[in-house]
């Protein structure tokens, strides 16, 4: 399938998202801080046909315009708008990180226009500062000091977000626009998390530094309709493994297709 570049209107911004295309389940899917919906295209091959994934590069990422605000409730908006350009009543939402709180906190606002939730590495309590992007700001003259700016460890994550511009190299979101948008994330999402109902697969990388195993479990035992996943590799899970990725939300589709 090609995978095509759409846009839409949020307010006044305007965001950009991936279309994987074809006939199947439509699933809705948001990236973390920092990335964008390229991620996700990997996965949408290996979910096809029975599957089509649509990825969206979320405010002030990827090919999306920069906001001035990056509170719960934008993005919120900004998922409401997309579901109303695309004329669906329905999906399912899966999300990471960042992409997994908006997801969960879209379903229990509009619990009828969520079929399932699939929550990649996030819990329901969330304090992570991550200030340290800060050092990340800026243009830099070659593409190799980007990259040691941004360091090994998260390198690898971040390579759809490298831009090259007339003064060198840069990465498609602004750090501090990311750090505001991370102080917005902070808090205690309990009530949100219990208050939808739909069938919902938890993911945990078992090498996380964001999640801990009791949370996550505390999280399923809580929530009906809840299974959880643990799975080799760290926050981003999808891009660590991804064929055990792509397995366990397969057969979660299935089961909870044909309870």
């Amino acid at each position: 399938m090609t995978k095509a570049r759409h846009t839409f209107k949020s307010g006044s911004l305007t965001l950009s998202y991936l279309d994987a295309g074809g006939e199947g389940e439509l699933i809705i899917a948001l990236h973390a801080h920092w990335m964008e919906g390229q991620t996700f295209m990997a996965l949408a091959d290996s979910l096809q046909p029975e599957w089509r994934v649509i990825a969206l590069d979320q405010r002030g990422h990827g090919h999306s315009d920069h906001a001035f605000s990056y509170t719960r409730e934008d993005y919120i908006h900004d998922l409401a708008a997309l579901y109303d350009h695309l004329g669906i009543k329905r999906a399912i939402l899966l999300g990471n990180s960042l992409g997994g709180v908006n997801a969960y906190q879209f379903a229990a606002r509009h619990p009828d226009r969520v079929r399932a939730l699939i929550i990649e590495d996030i819990g329901v309590v969330v304090k992570d500062d991550i200030s340290f992007v800060l050092n990340w700001a800026g243009v830099f003259e070659t593409r190799q000091h980007l990259e040691k700016v941004v360091g090994p460890r998260f390198l690898p994550y971040l390579q759809d977000s490298f831009r090259q511009g007339t003064n060198g190299w840069r990465l498609a979101f602004d750090p501090t626009e990311m750090v505001d948008s991370q102080r917005c994330l902070w808090g205690d999402y309990w009530s949100d998390w219990l208050a939808s109902v739909c069938p919902a697969l938890l993911i945990r990388g078992e090498e996380s530094r964001v999640t801990s195993q009791v949370h996550l479990e505390a999280m399923a035992a809580r929530r009906p309709h809840t299974l959880l996943r643990h799975l080799p590799g760290g926050h981003v899970v999808h891009f660590d493994n991804p064929e055990a990725f792509a397995a366990t939300i397969r057969r979660f589709l299935i089961d909870s297709a044909n309870p």
